[in-house]
């Protein structure tokens, strides 16, 4: 898969393309439908697909101060993206002067002169432009004149947990801020994802015999609730059952918020300088302040038992 940052990287000999734009963070089960569409009907005219994206979000540089926390970094987006057989992603620095071109100059110059646009693939409340003011039906009318057609695919709507609406990344962030991630894999089609690089920490879980990797999570991160969780570690591409903590750790009267992965049973790894990922399946408990170490001890023993219970189940069923 093609990865272009910028109009300019768009190779001078690109020919017709389909196209679907949208922040598309988290790639989740709506935006696949979406996504997948396009890929389908690009085969169909035997042409490529290309999806564009934005960075940073748009919202940032509308509305600075107000960028929302961020359900996959745009490497883990394309990675997914690739997954569903999209040809190349084009990720157009959003700049203040970028968020000023009207809905009709953004369909000439990114659709029309660049990536000549053969069909536009989008869902229903798709918005482009300046001020947002460009929508579906603008995007079709201009389709008769620049030579493409526009398919709106209908988002299905989430089961239980999003209570009926439609797949949203407003709605799966809130899930994972109230720590229901079983929820937010519901909407994803698979577990939230946290990345980062492994910093030290205090060390204590080593001294307690549960030594975790103290993940420094990239800027603007969805985290989940305070709690633990079970879920997975990722190193290098081996997956390892893990119990996760969210929170300051009470216990210690710590601060600072942090994100810890015990990998079960594994007491021998070295992971400071390493850049990992951690998964979260399941909200295990909510953090708390224990009257004793000892009581601690039991606890998190249990926390492992748990995770490890249901990320078996887990591998089990899917």
């Amino acid at each position: 898969m093609q990865r272009w940052r910028g109009l300019e990287d768009i190779p001078q000999d690109w020919g017709r393309s389909v196209v679907t734009i949208g922040s598309y963070d988290g790639v989740h089960r709506g935006h696949q439908l979406i996504i997948g569409r396009a890929v389908e009907r690009a085969r169909e005219l035997g042409v490529p697909s290309v999806v564009v994206t934005f960075d940073p979000h748009p919202s940032e540089v509308v509305r600075p101060g107000s960028h929302p926390p961020l359900l996959a970094p745009h490497h883990r987006r394309a990675e997914l993206m690739a997954e569903l057989g999209v040809d190349a992603v084009l990720i157009l620095p959003f700049t203040a002067e970028f968020s000023k071109l009207s809905p009709a100059d953004f369909i000439a110059k990114v659709l029309v002169d660049r990536l000549h646009a053969k069909a536009v693939i989008e869902g229903p409340n798709f918005r482009f432009g300046h001020k947002a003011a460009g929508n579906v039906a603008l995007l079709t009318e201009l389709g008769a004149t620049y030579d493409y057609t526009v398919e709106v695919i209908d988002l299905y709507v989430t089961g239980e947990a999003g209570g009926g609406q439609p797949f949203s990344s407003t709605l799966t962030r809130r899930l994972i801020a109230e720590g229901d991630v079983a929820g937010a894999a519901e909407i994803l089609g698979r577990p939230h994802r946290v990345e980062g690089i492994v910093v030290r920490g205090a060390q204590r879980g080593r001294e307690l015999g549960f030594p975790t990797a103290n993940v420094e999570t990239l800027p603007h991160t969805a985290i989940p609730a305070d709690g633990v969780y079970a879920g997975w570690l990722e190193v290098a591409g081996e997956s390892m059952p893990a119990a996760i903590s969210v929170g300051t750790n009470p216990q210690f009267d710590a601060v600072e918020r942090t994100v810890e992965a015990y990998a079960i049973g594994r007491v021998d790894l070295d992971l400071y300088g390493l850049h990992v990922a951690v998964d979260f399946l399941a909200y295990v408990r909510g953090m708390r302040k224990f009257d004793s170490i000892d009581d601690l001890l039991v606890a998190m023993a249990a926390d492992v038992k748990r995770s490890s219970e249901l990320t078996a189940a887990y591998d089990l069923t899917h």
